[in-house]
Formats: C-alpha cells, sequence, structure tokens
C-alpha cells in the first residue's frame, strides 16, 4: 500500500470515475463548485465503460452486422467467406474504449475538475484518506459516492481460471464448448456474442425462466432465438462442481432432479453484482448499509450523513448507468443549492439480445403480483410494414394501462431496435400520458415506432390493422 505525504482541500470530492461519478463532477463544476474526483482505476469511466456497456455492445454490434448479412440472403444479399475476425474485434472494441475515456478527460479538465488516482476511505465526516495515490488525504464539505458495482462470484469453483464478463470481453479465445452460468442480461448478451463467433453455448439458469424480471410474451421471442443459436439450454438447474480437466473444465450440473458431468473449454460466470460499498469505512462518518449492501437515500441523495450522498449501483433500484446519470445530475444540482430531487417516475430496461428487449414501468408480472387491474394491448411486428421490409417481424410491443382512466402505466417491447424505441414509452409515462395522447401522435410511416401507436389502439379497442383484443 502507497500512502502520499499531501492532503488537499474541496468543496466536492466524487468517489468514483464511472458514469454516475464523473457526470456529478461536470455538472457540479458547471455549476461553480470546486470539484475532486478520485478514482482507483488508471482510466475513468467505470464498469459501464472500460468492462461493460460499451465493450459488450461495440461486440454485440458486429456480433448482428454479421447475422444480418447472412440473413440478408433471403433478400438476395450474399456474401462470400463471411468472418469474424477476434483480433480485429478486440481492436475495435478497446478503440471505441479508448476513444471514449480520452474524451471524459478532455471534459473534466476542460471544467476545472482534478482527478486523483488512489482508493478513498472515509476518516472522518468530512475527510477522506486516500492509498495507493501520491495524494494522503482530502478534506471536503460534501462527498458524493458513487463507487458503482462489481461482479460476484461463483462460490464452486471461483478460484480456478473461469471468465466473468471481464474476461469475455477482451475475447482472449472463441472456445469451442462455452458454458455460460446465468441466464440474465449479461449471460444471454455474452452467450449470444460467443455464439456468434462460433462457440456451441450451453446456459445453465437456476430460475425457471431467462430474463425471470421481465414478462414471458416479451422474453419468449429472445429465448426461441437463443435456441436456435445456443447448444443447450437448461433452467431450473444448477451447478454444482467445477474441476479443471485436461481439456478445459469439468462441470457438475443438477437439471430437472438428475446429476450430470459434462466437459467446457471454458465457463463464463454471469451470476450477478453487488454495490462496492464494503471498504469505504462508512461506519465512520454514521452511514450503515443495508442486508445487500446498499445505501439509503433521500430523493436528493442525502445519506444519513446530510453532507455525504450516494449514487448509482451502491443506492437501491436497478444498477444502471442511465439511472445513476440522472440521480448524478439531481445531487450536483442539490449540492449547488438548486430544487432538485430523484422524482423520475419510470427507468427503462434493455437487454441487447438478438431481438432487443426492453420495458418501462409496470409489467404484467408485476400487476399480478401486486392484484392491479390493467388493459393490455399487443401488436406484433409480423403486421407492422417496416419490419417486413427490415426481414425482423419477430417481435411485439405492448401498451400496459389503467383500465378506468386509460392512463399508461407500462410499456414493454422486443424486436429490432427495442433499445431506441422504449424512449418514447419511457417519455409516456414520464409526462403522465393517456391511450389517446399515443394514438393521436402522429408517428412517421413507415417506421418501428408506429408499432407504439398500433399496439396503443389495440388497448384502446379501435385497432385498424389487426382484430382489437385486448389482453
Amino acid at each position: 500500500m502507497v500512502v502520499g505525504s499531501l492532503r488537499q482541500e474541496t468543496e466536492v470530492a466524487i468517489i468514483g470515475g464511472g458514469p454516475g461519478g464523473y457526470v456529478a463532477a461536470l455538472r457540479a463544476a458547471d455549476l461553480g463548485k470546486e470539484v475532486t474526483l478520485i478514482e482507483e482505476r488508471e482510466r475513468l469511466g467505470g464498469v459501464c465503460l472500460l468492462e461493460g456497456c460499451i465493450p459488450s455492445k461495440a461486440m454485440i454490434s458486429l456480433v448482428e452486422m454479421a447475422s444480418a448479412a447472412r440473413e440478408a440472403a433471403k433478400a438476395g444479399l450474399t456474401f462470400d467467406n463471411l468472418r469474424i475476425d477476434p483480433d480485429a474485434l478486440r481492436e475495435w472494441t478497446e478503440s471505441v474504449v479508448d476513444g471514449l475515456t480520452r474524451g471524459i478527460d478532455g471534459l473534466l479538465k476542460r471544467r476545472g475538475v482534478e482527478v486523483i488516482q488512489g482508493r478513498a476511505k472515509f476518516d472522518g465526516s468530512r475527510s477522506l484518506i486516500l492509498e495507493n495515490s501520491d495524494t494522503a488525504g482530502i478534506d471536503f464539505r460534501e462527498c458524493i459516492i458513487a463507487t458503482g458495482s462489481r461482479i460476484d462470484e461463483l462460490p464452486l469453483g471461483y478460484d480456478l481460471p473461469v471468465w466473468s464478463s471481464v474476461e469475455a470481453l477482451q475475447i482472449p479465445e472463441v472456445p469451442e464448448r462455452l458454458l455460460v452460468i446465468g441466464g440474465g442480461y449479461i449471460g444471454l448478451e455474452m452467450g449470444l456474442v460467443y455464439a456468434g463467433l462460433g462457440s456451441k453455448v450451453t446456459m445453465v439458469e437456476f430460475l425457471p425462466r431467462l430474463m425471470a424480471g421481465a414478462d414471458p410474451d416479451l422474453t419468449d421471442v429472445v429465448v426461441k432465438n437463443c435456441k436456435k443459436k445456443f447448444e443447450a439450454i437448461m433452467v431450473e438447474s444448477n451447478v454444482l462442481a467445477v474441476e479443471q480437466a485436461s481439456s478445459g473444465f469439468a462441470v457438475t450440473i443438477e437439471h430437472q432432479g438428475e446429476t450430470k458431468k459434462e466437459e467446457f473449454d471454458q465457463v463464463l460466470v454471469a451470476i450477478g453484482r453487488k454495490p462496492n460499498t464494503d471498504k469505504l469505512g462508512l461506519e465512520t462518518v454514521g452511514i450503515t448499509p443495508d442486508d445487500d449492501g446498499l445505501i439509503e437515500v433521500t430523493p436528493e441523495g442525502r445519506t444519513s450523513a446530510s453532507n455525504i450522498f450516494a449514487i448509482g449501483d451502491v443506492t437501491a433500484g436497478p444498477p444502471l448507468a442511465h439511472k445513476a446519470i440522472r440521480e448524478a445530475k439531481v445531487v450536483a444540482e442539490v449540492i449547488a443549492g438548486k430544487p432538485s430531487a430523484f422524482d423520475n417516475q419510470a427507468i427503462p430496461a434493455v437487454v441487447f439480445t438478438d431481438p432487443e428487449l426492453a420495458w418501462v414501468g409496470l409489467t404484467e408480472r408485476e400487476a399480478a403480483l401486486r392484484g392491479t387491474k390493467i388493459n393490455v394491448g399487443r401488436f406484433p411486428l409480423a403486421a407492422l410494414g417496416r419490419a417486413r421490409t427490415m426481414g425482423r417481424t419477430d417481435g411485439l410491443v405492448k401498451i400496459i394501462s389503467d383500465p378506468e382512466s386509460n392512463l399508461v402505466l407500462g410499456v414493454g417491447m422486443v424486436g429490432a431496435h427495442a433499445s431506441e424505441l422504449i424512449a418514447e414509452g419511457t417519455l409516456a409515462l414520464e409526462m403522465g400520458a393517456t391511450l389517446e395522447d399515443l394514438m393521436v401522435t402522429i408517428h412517421p410511416h413507415p417506421t418501428l415506432s408506429e408499432a407504439i401507436m398500433e399496439a396503443t389502439e389495440v388497448a384502446a379497442g379501435s385497432a385498424v390493422h389487426v382484430q382489437a383484443e385486448k389482453g
């Protein structure tokens, strides 16, 4: 451990240089605050930029491009010797990440934000000590905790050279046989990437369904495609042991009451994340995380220590970069004395599978658990002109509304470019839109966005292009 000899003072200290931390730094600096950003890593951007959302989407985009090129043969477009070069893909992905990290560096420098490398820990309500840094510590007026989360480890076999998403994104190899443990968004996204690169992928999921948090009618479309591209999908299954074998790993799997051992060249563990709150010295400032390691905050982002704020994955709610970014702006504004609060009505969820899956607001699954009466309108992409011209008719859009007031309560979709289309659903919920608001909004023709209008018409019982059945 290296400890510096100098202490510094600042108005606002921010721990963590991920999408929450660096955005908070930029916003606070724009509002006239003196800001110091502390990041343990050599590069800014956090998990999302360095080993998560950005590199994975760079890989996903290329794999989907290759898949689309092969599918284009149906429309008369053919290629000879179409293949993906893993080395070139790795270099391309790193160039994307590098360009964005340099962009963040430039933004912070132009705003006058001081960036210090080191591991920060509270040693008082207004002071931090820094490890592995040229600076010994920082005295602050306000502090923002934006330390994010880390990967959960596999209890059995975690000391073996199995992959997490971090290793998988580096494409060290394209294994012939790949086992993916975990059927959530990370497992599905990376499983499809490696299937596209040529691996025979087997997926094991403990729960009865993949992507258990989303509605079945949406996930079923994704699972159907995964079954075509994966070697096997085993739900209600459990990995009992992972052992080193001569040609990779011997994995003992319990599936449907039977135990079997299979060999794989590599194992990818994608079983979730946990917040980075355990090494911050929070007990020093009277902050006690809950059993999941999360810090309780007010709508203004304040912790139980009034001058210390927390945002992103260390707080309750979905661990998503776009949530952290919004919280970062709120907290910076509160610190600057402006009236602000995280009072957003909707946080969209997106899974970059093929096809893409997205939803926002109330789901049918949640409504059933709560006993909430809802009205649902579904529109299949097979009935949409633009989807047919693209050859991407797999999927649907659905609108969930209140049967009395017609207020839009939720929007779900699966299909091409769902990640982009869900923004309209998010805006509808944030603005308190009704079915009529969406129905009378003119959507350009022919586009995928028309599916939102069409699903709304189904919900309202006035569908034109499909039989108006509500579910």
